[in-house]
């Protein structure tokens, strides 16, 4: 571990000159690359740092235990980096695993009505003020993308972006699909009904991560709609993109500008061609080593929110938690915190065999 730790020390003093060097700062793309990488590291090595540093005071103290005048303040300079050194050891371990590189990004998340027709609609609707308000808290911001409304408070579909440092790190366990159970308000007879959604988070991507050739893509425009199919506007600034190789569409409506809907449209469609391409290469690793916590997998039931017993269990982790109220008015942190500390488990357990 100490090797590794010494490399990635000097691969840090490396970038500390490139970033620096004017001829790199000129080639913006290369310089993003390396400030990235930098900043990765930077974590790990200011740790290490901190242990040669604590260390150096251990064996600055052994050796002042040879001086009677000394020896107690020696005492306890040994006992305090005694105690440091094993925690800041597991502290660089898991420093050590290998960074989701996406971890920073924004996100894309899309919800989709599953099964349970009206019912499935209004809960994707819960789902989204739930992300809504676990955004508000974190202080990310949101942009919806694209809607498909029901007309009483639920959706068939809707796209949003959510903006912020770290924004995919906290809500990558979201994709799967989410089963609801509760009796509807249509429901006379009192029977609980189970219907789902589905969630998919994407990370934002760059123009630097996915090669998309402009040729490829095919643009329409047509004129936005709301609730019940009624125009919002009289113009065609609603904008869908088809990506024809891999026949992956986007498309974007909520603003009033073509030029705009179509940037959203183009992150949208490049996220989801990233994802694509990201889900090929996990499932070609899939065989060494199945999370517990799961890749984002959107057929697999990852979650269940149980309206009569005030309980939501989170199936991967085996997790439930009866703060029902709170955790659908965005208090999430309990539940995100447990996903990431399973997955940290069982990474660093990967990387120690």
């Amino acid at each position: 571990m100490f090797q590794k730790l010494e490399d990635v020390e000097k691969r840090f003093e490396e970038l500390n000159k490139l970033i620096s060097d004017p001829e790199v700062i000129s080639n913006q793309n290369e310089w993003k690359k390396l400030m990235k990488e930098h900043s990765d590291l930077e974590d790990v090595v200011l740790k290490y740092r901190e242990y040669k540093k604590v260390k150096q005071d251990f064996d600055e103290a052994k050796e002042m235990m040879n001086d009677p005048e000394m020896k107690e303040l020696a005492e306890d300079e040994m006992e305090k980096a005694k105690d440091l050194l094993p925690k800041i050891e597991e502290e660089l371990k898991i420093l050590l695993i290998p960074k989701d590189p996406n971890d920073d990004s924004n996100v894309i998340c899309e919800i989709r009505a599953g099964a349970g027709g009206e019912e499935a609609a209004l809960f994707a609707g819960v789902l989204f003020r739930m992300y809504s308000m676990y955004a508000e808290r974190k202080h990310f911001s949101i942009q919806v993308l694209n809607e498909n409304e029901t007309g009483i408070g639920g959706y068939k579909e809707i796209s949003f972006m959510i903006t912020g440092k770290g924004a995919y790190s906290r809500f990558k366990f979201e994709s799967g699909v989410h089963r609801v159970q509760r009796v509807p308000d249509t429901e006379s007879s009192g029977r609980i009904h189970t219907s789902t959604a589905t969630v998919a988070v994407l990370p934002e991507v760059q123009d630097v991560e996915v090669d998309i050739n402009p040729a490829d893509i095919r643009m329409e425009v047509f004129r936005a709609s709301g609730a019940g199919g009624q125009h919002i506007n009289k113009t065609s600034s609603a904008v869908r993109l088809i990506h024809e190789p891999t026949g992956v569409v986007a498309e974007c409506q909520t603003e009033r500008s073509q030029l705009q809907n179509r940037e959203y449209a183009m992150r949208l469609l490049r996220s989801r061609i990233y994802e694509i391409e990201r889900e090929k290469q996990e499932k070609a690793v899939a065989s060494e080593r199945k999370s517990q916590v799961g890749t984002g997998d959107r057929s697999e039931k990852i979650r269940t929110y149980n309206y009569p017993q005030g309980r939501i269990t989170d199936h991967r982790i085996g997790l439930s938690i009866f703060q029902f109220e709170n955790f659908l008015n965005g208090d999430m942190d309990e539940m995100i915190d447990n996903l990431i500390a399973t997955d940290r488990a069982e990474k660093l357990k990967g990387h120690e065999e």
